[in-house]
């Protein structure tokens, strides 16, 4: 007996259909890129609120765009949306990680997202590996800017190097024209942020995997067309690659920001104002700082229609017949004026989109659950995002001395 993913691998790569789940603003620009791709010729877009997924539809204003009401808690429903399709993207939420990751296992369709480190969900989702593989299918969480872009680009420098030794890389989403008092505007929550910038940030120094305390460490870096910028250690951005690369030297992430960023926010979190299991009394009433806070900073930090930017530089070193070589691969991508999508929306709708699309056209065609790292075609992904106005340069030196930091 045939199953329905072997059916589906017989069917070839004419008939590429992708669903979405979200129609979120990552989910939203994630079909917008679909519809837009001529390898593509449907497109779902599902989300609890039907009038919501038509509205979105209605704005791309495409044919093969399709409105679906779903609600991804509910594993019968969600399955009867995703056997439709022949590449899930999941735009939602990382709390339903798990479960669409198990539902496509079950249907016997391909999926990826966006990634979320909290509660270890990644973990969770790469341990379906073998069940995955048994039933045909490919998975790869993680796919966003950081982690995504940067895994990508770091397997691909760590594919042209004979010995691996270091892995450094800087991301940050940041205003064009910063404003005070912190010259920040967040394009994903500030729950998040202060999550990064408050737990543990996971290394590997002199070879050794260790933790050490987020908004540490702060270097100068340069950008061109940006002045001086600060970045330093924040919590999740390594991913997945400790375990990919367990052998290296050096492993950091850092984020960009406007100097003064990082000493700013390591007052508030020394005055206890980020910590979520802190109260403090106020007239009788138990009041958690850290709520206060963010809502203060709420309307301080919305983008709003300021223009955005995403800065990304990865670094990977070791040695190449023989010699000590280095590729650096460099990101700076602005806000669409025409489309009015943001930097980090552009960045990270059109790598989930074309990591899917590269699954639904057989580039990718190994089964189980892999880490971008470990999978995505790196020269292939860098010219599909040249494509959409994402451009990646990637510059090789003889040695780290030579790297510009």
């Amino acid at each position: 007996m045939i199953g329905y993913w072997q059916i589906k691998s017989l069917q070839g790569v004419n008939r590429m259909k992708i669903g979405v789940l979200g129609s979120g603003l990552m989910g939203k620009e994630a079909a917008r890129d679909l519809a837009a791709s001529d390898g593509v010729t449907a497109v779902g877009l599902a989300d609890i609120d039907l009038k919501r997924a038509q509205e979105v539809c209605d704005q791309l204003n495409s044919p093969k765009l399709i409105a679906y009401q779903v609600n991804a808690s509910d594993e019968q429903e969600l399955a009867n949306y995703m056997m439709q399709f022949d590449v899930i993207i999941n735009a939602l939420f990382y709390s339903f990680n798990e479960i669409v990751a198990k539902t496509a296992i079950k249907v016997g369709v391909n999926s990826v997202d966006l990634g979320g480190h909290i509660g270890h969900m990644t973990d969770r989702v790469l341990a379906m590996g073998e069940d995955a593989n048994k039933a045909g299918v490919t998975l790869i969480p993680d796919l966003g800017v950081a982690p995504g872009m940067i895994n990508i680009l770091s397997g691909h420098g760590a594919g042209k190097l004979d010995k691996l030794d270091s892995i450094k890389l800087y991301v940050g989403g940041i205003p064009v024209k910063p404003e005070p008092p912190i010259e920040y505007n967040h394009v994903f929550s500030m729950e998040g942020v202060f999550d990064h910038y408050t737990d543990p940030s996971l290394i590997i120094r002199n070879g050794i995997k260790q933790e050490i305390p987020s908004l540490s460490e702060v270097e100068r870096v340069y950008f061109e067309k940006f002045g001086p910028l600060e970045a330093f250690h924040t919590s999740g951005g390594t991913s997945t690659l400790s375990l990919s690369y367990p052998n290296l030297e050096t492993l950091e992430y850092k984020t960009i920001r406007y100097p003064g960023h990082a000493e700013k926010f390591k007052l508030l979190v020394d005055l206890n104002l980020t910590r979520m299991d802190y109260e403090v009394d106020v007239n009788g009433r138990k009041i958690n700082p850290r709520e206060v806070l963010l809502k203060v900073l709420d309307p301080i930090v919305e983008l709003g229609e300021k223009d955005d930017a995403v800065l990304l530089r990865v670094i990977v070193s070791g040695e190449k017949d023989g010699a000590p070589a280095v590729y650096e691969y460099e990101m700076t991508t602005y806000k669409d004026r025409k489309t009015q999508v943001t930097a980090m929306a552009r960045a990270t709708a059109n790598t989930i989109s074309v990591v899917a699309q590269m699954i639904g056209n057989a580039t990718i065609n190994k089964k189980g659950v892999y880490p971008p790292e470990k999978v995505v075609t790196g020269d292939i992904y860098i010219k599909e995002m040249a494509k959409r106005g994402v451009n990646i340069i990637e510059t090789v030196h003889a040695e780290k001395s030579q790297v510009k930091i």
